[in-house]
């Protein structure tokens, strides 16, 4: 199976930014299926249920799965953004930046409802 056309591919991190889908974007990000969008959450402690409003709007209609790129390491959540979640039917999956971006890729290669928000590093 190819990835659509219209799909946005995290095709690298590092050095404080990314390249999705052929831009390169500096700083953190919310990348849905459709669009990427500048995040302006730097640390895991940042992480509020605010900040991630975009995605949780989505919610069970258009997504399952939220990816959440803690940075170099994974960390948890708090409880508020991982029950907000829940609550409108996604799954928060924590993990480092870099297994974020590739098990998103993998996923949306799949099909499969996600989007991730990466903490750039």
């Amino acid at each position: 199976m190819q990835i659509p056309a219209s799909r946005q591919v995290v095709e690298a991190y590092g050095d404080g930014g990314f390249r999705v889908t052929g831009t390169h974007y500096t700083g953190s990000l919310l990348v849905t299926p459709e669009q990427t969008l500048a995040w302006s959450v730097a640390r895991l402690e940042d992480l509020t249920v605010e900040s991630i409003q975009p995605i949780l709007d989505m919610g069970r209609e258009e997504l399952d799965i939220l990816l959440i790129g803690c940075g170099e390491r994974m960390g948890l959540p708090s409880k508020a953004v991982r029950e907000a979640c829940l609550a409108v039917g996604i799954t928060p999956e924590p993990m480092d930046t870099g297994a974020a971006c590739r098990t998103y890729n993998v996923l949306i290669h799949e099909d499969r409802r996600v989007a991730t928000a990466l903490i750039a590093v």
